[in-house]
């Protein structure tokens, strides 16, 4: 068998332009062929590094090939198919193109061996997915889209100032374990901070991604966090302070969620939930939490888009995505009801789904490097992620009352993407062997042990009765029309009321002066006007002698002065 040296990227970058210069069902082959074809490349390609050019003093490396990048290389590619058939109804030349230059800027930030080139292709994963925002072409869609790129582009700022300080130190670009020691780690770290999700530098996931067309959510929730945990897994593998930020980020989305009316938002809100586990794992940077990290990344990719995908065609369907206006539609909807059941199960990590096979790994992990009280963390998010993804989502979108809205089965192409992925968790659920195979550290775990088993069991049944509970006494928060804020209220309340606020008392402030000046301008203007008449002071002549005498006083007033 021969071997391969091309960059995963380009293939999707010749196929983003050969999309937008075809129609119809060429530019739909011409899609779905670019991550066949690419994933066949990936196989071909054995480990090292390859193409390796200079720039200046520097080596940049454009393809490495090892095994953390990849499982990363084959999961991108597997997202990109699923979505690219979910999207095959769209007429979007834009979205369409996007998307696949998305997909491959994803792929090229992976494959990247040199903080540059990581450097570019962090930047173009911002300049092509907000376009899939703007897609919906909307008002909302458009002013959250400037809000995402804004700070796409500050993460972007932070990651070249870090490699400029990095390059300085060292003396080299390659991109390696960097570790928080020195400016250069902070600042990197910042910014692989931001495109993660970390608590405070968030919102721009919850703002964003719900305001993207339905088919564009999909594409983000695949890529944009995911090769932040990537740079996350090379740059700061065991790095404590990410076992406390990922424990956060498991906890502080279940509040939020719960209350969400938007179930676009909700996921997006799990979204960071299920991130922090995957950050926990990153943190704590043994074997196993490693490899559960990334197993994780993996199979939150398939069951996350599954949920997207589901929510997605609720959408496009009805045109609501609220749970206050939504409900009974599994009767006209029962294929995609069933299809969200098997990604809602998987988020919760029900045995025989991938969820399972996955999220154990990482929670055996924190117990046995003593991070007890993380442990109870993730066991509290574990709970919440089952009474706002497992539950809620299917719950309220399909069951809750029957909104009388008269639904039917979305598009072939969307029920044939959710069952790709519906089949994927049940498989890595049953068989998870087949991914641990592509993790990068060898694995000898078994997930189906007793203690797992009944221990999530437990859980689980647990959490359901507590719903059922609230809601049969109505102390479960009921879906209302309403928008929450947590810490975009400081960018999208707090700022503009203050710089407002700032505008008013300047304007106030300039009025007043103008005020004074109209009233004392004209009084001053008589006044001058009165001595520079025929009779006034000023208007009178001094002779020479006078004028003489003067420079004569002032010139023997300066010579003293200067002699003492």
């Amino acid at each position: 068998m021969f071997a391969t040296e091309m960059a995963p990227f380009v293939i999707f970058f010749v196929a983003a332009l050969l999309a937008a210069l075809t129609n119809g069902w060429v530019r739909a082959v011409i899609m779905l062929a670019a991550p066949v074809l690419g994933a066949f490349n990936l196989y071909l390609t054995p480990e090292g590094s390859y193409w390796v050019v200079s720039l200046l003093e520097f080596e940049l490396s454009l393809l490495r090939v090892d095994r953390l990048a990849i499982l990363f290389g084959y999961l991108f590619h597997l997202a990109a198919f699923i979505a690219i058939v979910y999207s095959l109804h769209l007429r979007d030349p834009m979205q369409q193109t996007a998307s696949m230059l998305y997909a491959g800027s994803a792929l090229g930030a992976v494959f990247a061996g040199d903080l540059l080139t990581l450097f570019v292709f962090w930047e173009l994963l911002a300049l092509t997915s907000v376009f899939l925002i703007w897609a919906r072409r909307t008002p909302q869609s458009y002013h959250a889209g400037m809000r995402y790129l804004l700070i796409q582009v500050v993460s972007g700022l932070f990651l070249l100032g870090g490699i400029i300080a990095y390059a300085r130190l060292s003396g080299s670009i390659v991109f390696e374990d960097i570790g928080l020691s020195g400016v250069h780690g902070w600042l990197i770290f910042i910014a692989f901070g931001i495109k993660c999700g970390f608590p405070f530098l968030h919102n721009w996931l919850t703002d964003g991604y719900p305001e993207a067309t339905p088919t564009g959510t999909v594409f983000l929730s695949a890529f944009t966090t995911k090769v932040a945990v990537y740079a996350l897994a090379r740059g700061y593998p065991g790095t404590e302070l990410l076992v406390y930020i990922g424990a956060a980020m498991t906890c502080f989305p279940i509040f939020f969620a719960v209350i969400e009316n938007d179930l676009r938002r909700v996921l997006a809100y799990s979204l960071i939930n299920q991130l922090g586990f995957m950050v926990v794992g990153i943190g704590i940077g043994t074997a196993l939490a490693i490899n559960g990290a990334v197993a994780h990344a993996f199979n939150d990719v398939i069951f996350k888009g599954l949920l997207f995908m589901s929510m997605g065609a609720v959408l496009h369907v009805t045109g609501k995505i609220n749970g206050s206006e939504l409900g009974g539609l599994y009767k006209s909807m029962p294929k995609t009801t069933i299809l969200c059941i098997v990604g809602a199960a998987s988020i919760s990590a029900f045995p025989l789904f991938s969820g399972f096979v996955s999220k154990s790994m990482i929670m055996s992990a924190a117990l046995n490097n003593d991070h007890n009280w993380v442990w109870l963390m993730l066991l509290f998010a574990s709970a919440g992620v089952f009474h706002h993804a497992g539950i809620k989502i299917p719950y309220f979108a399909f069951f809750a009352h029957d909104s009388g809205i008269k639904g039917k089965e979305p598009p072939l192409n969307m029920l044939l993407a959710m069952t790709i992925a519906a089949t994927l968790c049940i498989t890595i659920g049953i068989f998870p062997e087949l991914l641990y195979q592509l993790l990068p550290y060898e694995l000898d775990y078994n997930p189906y042990d007793a203690t797992h088993i009944l221990a999530q069991t437990q859980l689980l049944f647990f959490s359901a009765l507590a719903f059922v509970w609230l809601n049969l006494y109505k102390m479960y928060p009921p879906e209302l029309l309403s928008v929450n804020l947590d810490v975009d209220w400081i960018y999208r309340r707090l700022v503009p009321r203050t710089v407002q606020r700032l505008m008013a008392g300047t304007s106030s402030i300039v009025q007043h002066l103008n005020h004074t000046a109209m009233r004392w301008i004209p009084k001053l203007g008589n006044t001058l006007s009165k001595q520079y008449a025929p009779r006034g002071i000023l208007a009178k002549t001094t002779s020479t002698g006078t004028a003489s005498m003067w420079i004569v006083v002032l010139l023997v007033v300066c010579l003293l002065a200067s002699w003492y």
